[in-house]
């Protein structure tokens, strides 16, 4: 049974992610699920049956009915990029706190528009980026903040891809500029992004410069991309994203003295561990460079956890959630500044595609 502290959620769609998300929240200790809406009543009965939600889960037929519902606390929203402006501001005014599906916004404005109904009602926001909730991802910056093993950072580099089929290309919604016009910039680019920005603890590049060849559907959308950052003290980073090209998940980060690298960042290959791989120099290693054995063994990493990284999110949630419900604490608002530097260089990187690959500079 639920109790003060436990946080109840209900969701506004029945998109694939929303059975994620289900099933997170039956799992976090501090959440329960207490409502599900769709654009009719029938499907959401049908998605409701499909995963097995308990009876008491209460069942609409409409996003409305959900965030006027007085026993929800906070809404999921996994609906299109280009309604989520709408919703999470008319869930913000109702008073209910956001977990909002990535990429969350078309552009910085209307991102602003949400942040700022949320600010009003002194509700929490956060994304529905995982990856960052994994434990791994706090060791990673250990290795990272490490300068005797790793130095001083020089280059970042992301790539994800995947290749989902004609069928894809020509029907989701991820490739209708109605609905998702980010395309693959905002449905893993958003990571890619995401990512570099962790890597160098959210301070803003001065410049995105998009890769000559962007790729774009006859409607207009981006389904393949990349580009370059570039920060005024010689730092850089580069990204590629793409729905044309084979799965990979692959972030590598080198500095002066040591590498780290991931083939599996925003989904580790198994939920409850996470695999990292560390290089690092010394004199011995030079000293073996200069035998011709030009590639040291990495350090591998494994990191255990109790939960996986979509249970972990919605716990952290649920936490931030609770504090402000519960003790009247203020929102944390950092997951709205990494949100929103996120999104700001998706804007420019779209923008420089717009300008014939122009550099963009970024303005906060």
């Amino acid at each position: 049974m639920a109790n003060e502290t436990t946080v109840r959620f209900g969701i506004l769609g029945c998109a694939h992610i929303s059975i994620k998300l289900c099933k997170a929240i039956s799992k976090a200790p501090n959440a329960t699920l207490q409502a599900i809406g769709s654009r009719s009543l029938d499907k959401a009965a049908a998605f409701a049956a499909e995963n097995s939600l308990p009876t008491a889960v209460r069942v609409y037929g409409s996003y409305e009915a959900v965030i006027e519902d007085d026993e929800v606390d906070a809404v999921y929203i996994p609906l299109p990029t280009g309604l989520h402006v709408t919703w999470a501001v008319k869930a913000a005014e109702r008073g209910k706190h956001v977990l909002l599906e990535k990429p969350v916004a078309m552009n910085v404005a209307e991102l602003d528009r949400i942040l700022e109904a949320c600010e009003a009602r002194g509700v929490q926001f956060m994304d529905g980026t995982m990856w960052v909730h994994h434990p791994r991802t706090a060791k990673m910056k250990e290795a990272l903040s490490d300068e005797q093993r790793f130095g001083q950072l020089k280059w970042i580099h992301s790539c994800i891809t995947y290749n989902p089929g004609p069928e894809f290309l020509k029907n989701s919604i991820r490739v209708k500029p109605d609905l998702d016009g980010l395309g693959a910039l905002g449905d893993i680019g958003w990571y890619c992004i995401g990512a570099i920005l962790w890597t160098v603890d959210y301070e803003l590049p001065k410049s995105v410069l998009a890769f000559p060849g962007a790729t774009l559907n006859e409607a207009g959308v981006i389904i393949s991309c990349g580009s370059s950052l570039h920060w005024e003290d010689g730092r850089s980073a580069t990204f590629y994203c793409s729905f044309l090209t084979y799965l990979t998940f692959d972030v590598t980060v080198l500095g002066t003295k040591g590498c780290v690298r991931l083939h599996d960042f925003t989904l580790p290959f198994e939920e409850t561990f996470g695999y990292g791989t560390f290089s690092e120099a010394s004199e011995l290693d030079y000293g073996k460079i200069e035998q011709g054995r030009w590639c040291p063994k990495p350090n591998e990493h494994v990191v255990e956890t109790e939960f996986s990284q979509d249970v972990l999110m919605v716990k952290e949630f649920s936490d931030l959630v609770g504090k402000v419900k519960c003790y009247e604490m203020k929102p944390e608002k950092a997951w709205q500044v990494m949100s929103r530097k996120t999104q700001l260089v998706l804007d420019a990187v779209k923008e420089s595609i717009g300008k014939g690959y122009q550099p963009v500079e970024i303005l906060t």
